[in-house]
């Protein structure tokens, strides 16, 4: 059970205007971001920073972003952002091997240097304390210039904020992140845990 209970989606028309966004990325809005509208500034904030964060500028793709988003959320333990960022990870168009063998992007073939770089940075980065160092650094360095880098930090610490404010949340997931996790994590061990 939840910490504190969503608002419905239309409790604020402002904030539902935003949050059309999640529409597109998720196929519906996050209990998140509806618990989040109870402080209405929080949840306006929220969305702008996210869909700051999430747009596409390049060669740091949409899909690809989820996917960062899903080894800091497996580093941080936390479920529901699993199975959110794994969900938006398939909706954007991530590759179908990637998602099937995402537990082994160190190894797996459909991974290449460079993104295998960019997720070693994000497990170090989202690890408490911090494990990014110099050799991880040049390696990163060597593959993404620095606007990529501020973009692939900037989704580590995005879900940094969610990692904490969901698992502490307890918030409710819904049954579409539920059906994405259970298709490509499940294998691996995932579940709801306090997530109900």
């Amino acid at each position: 059970m939840p910490l504190v209970k969503p608002l419905s989606p239309d409790s604020n028309p402002e904030v539902s205007k935003l949050a059309e966004f999640f529409n597109e990325t998720l196929g519906f809005c996050p209990n998140s971001v509806l618990t989040m509208q109870i402080r209405p500034e929080i949840a306006r904030s929220f969305i702008t920073l996210n869909m700051a964060v999430m747009a596409n500028h390049g060669s740091v793709t949409s899909a690809f972003k989820r996917i960062i988003a899903w080894v800091s959320s497996n580093a941080a333990g936390c479920k529901y952002c699993q199975a959110h960022a794994i969900r938006a990870a398939e909706r954007y168009g991530a590759e179908q091997e990637q998602l099937d063998n995402i537990w082994e992007y160190r190894t797996h073939k459909s991974f290449n240097e460079a993104e295998r770089a960019a997720l070693d940075f994000t497990l170090a980065a989202s690890q408490i304390p911090n494990a990014v160092d110099e050799g991880l650094q040049q390696r990163l360095q060597k593959y993404w210039d620095d606007g990529e880098i501020v973009e692939i930090l900037a989704v580590i610490s995005l879900f940094g904020y969610l990692n904490r404010w969901n698992d502490s949340m307890a918030t409710s997931i819904e049954s579409g992140a539920i059906q994405s996790a259970e298709k490509y994590l499940a294998k691996s061990g995932w579940n709801k845990g306090k997530h109900r």
